[in-house]
């Protein structure tokens, strides 16, 4: 069961992975059932990072599709700018760059996350790889975060998340999952450069809205 689980996990993710590439809203919905799947083989590897992060991957997923579904019209609403005397019309959030004032913030939770989650996996579980399980939760949360705010720059964490979870999978026997990883560093890497061009294209809108 863990094995068809995580196969369907990996297919799920695929997806996934290609929805995100294209920056479609339609990502959500797999980042709904993807973790669904998860929270089951990650509790049976013994990964309890991975699956705690899954519980929240739910509730972002929701978070999520909202801001990206909506965060455009509360943009305009809180900045109150107006193009040609109309509200520049954007029926999606568009992609931008995460504003400066964010990276200590972000770096600060990533910190408090890495060593609570560390701590409690040292305390309370029989983990074997509790600081690598607890860095790439760590950020993923962070990651998970700028990807709800379409910053372009949340393709840098996952970089490093999923360079670091194809060898911790591959250390816990789960070699579909690491398969995917590996494929997600390489589409992450392409990814930002896709979303970065994306952005260029949105830069009339941008430019009232990347401050925000």
């Amino acid at each position: 069961m863990e094995h068809t689980l995580e196969i369907a996990g990996t297919l799920i993710g695929i997806l996934y992975l290609w929805l995100e590439y294209r920056a479609s809203i339609y990502l959500w919905i797999a980042g709904i059932i993807m973790p669904a799947v998860y929270i089951f083989v990650y509790y049976d590897a013994g990964l309890y990072a991975d699956f705690g992060i899954n519980i929240y991957y739910l509730g972002a997923a929701i978070y999520g599709w909202t801001m990206w579904k909506y965060g455009s019209f509360l943009r305009r609403k809180i900045l109150r700018k107006q193009v040609s005397g109309q509200q520049a019309e954007s029926p999606e959030l568009p992609i931008t760059r995460m504003p400066a004032r964010y990276l200590l913030p972000l770096a600060a939770a990533f910190a408090v996350a890495f060593t609570g989650i560390a701590w409690i996996l040292i305390r309370f579980t029989d983990s074997n790889v509790p600081w690598l399980d607890s860095f790439t939760t760590a950020l993923s949360i962070v990651g998970m975060w700028m990807l709800a705010r379409k910053y372009v720059e949340q393709w840098w964490a996952w970089i490093a998340v999923d360079a670091v979870s194809a060898g911790l999978y591959i250390y816990k026997g789960l070699d579909f999952t690491a398969a995917l990883y590996a494929l997600y560093t390489i589409i992450a890497i392409f990814g930002y450069f896709k979303w970065k061009r994306m952005m260029d294209s949105e830069v009339p809108f941008e430019k009232f809205s990347g401050s925000y």
